[in-house]
């Protein structure tokens, strides 16, 4: 055997269409962190606006933010957590499920665990649109990082 059939094969070099693919793969990457920066942010707004357009304010005994419009995922967190304490309260520290059909606060209470759900939904669409927004930075990234390595093998 020759001494070039014993060496190792030295790595091959991608070609131009392989530094090509890396390019087009990191320009789509990239494209798809704008486009969920643009839906994350955008989501949020929307959530934010429709919230605000009910002029909820946050009751004066809450724990924080008393007084603030709820606007965002914190005034509708301390919101939902003040109407629980309410509901407690007018429930005599039952929930709607344990109080007895005939008992006149169970309307009030149901009304309060309908309020505080959809508040909480509003908290996770504020999660899950910031989420979103921060997965959209870093594929821009991501793509941009691959951009430059299909640009520095070519």
């Amino acid at each position: 055997m020759t001494e070039a059939e014993n060496s190792p094969a030295a790595p091959e070099r991608p070609g131009r269409t392989g530094d090509r693919s890396v390019r087009v793969i990191g320009i789509v990457i990239a494209v798809m962190g704008i486009v969920f920066l643009v839906a994350g942010i955008t989501t949020y707004a929307v959530v934010s606006s429709t919230l605000g357009d009910e002029k909820i304010t946050v009751s004066d005994d809450a724990d924080h933010f008393a007084g603030k419009d709820v606007k965002g995922p914190f005034t509708a967190y301390a919101q939902a957590d003040v109407i629980a304490k309410h509901a407690e309260e007018i429930g005599g520290g039952k929930t709607y499920a344990e109080l007895a059909q005939d008992d006149p606060n169970r309307s009030t209470v149901m009304t309060a665990s309908f309020l505080r759900a959809s508040l909480f939904t509003s908290v996770v669409a504020f999660g899950v649109a910031a989420f979103v927004a921060v997965m959209g930075v870093l594929l821009m990234l991501l793509g941009w990082a691959l951009m430059r390595v299909g640009r520095s093998t070519a």
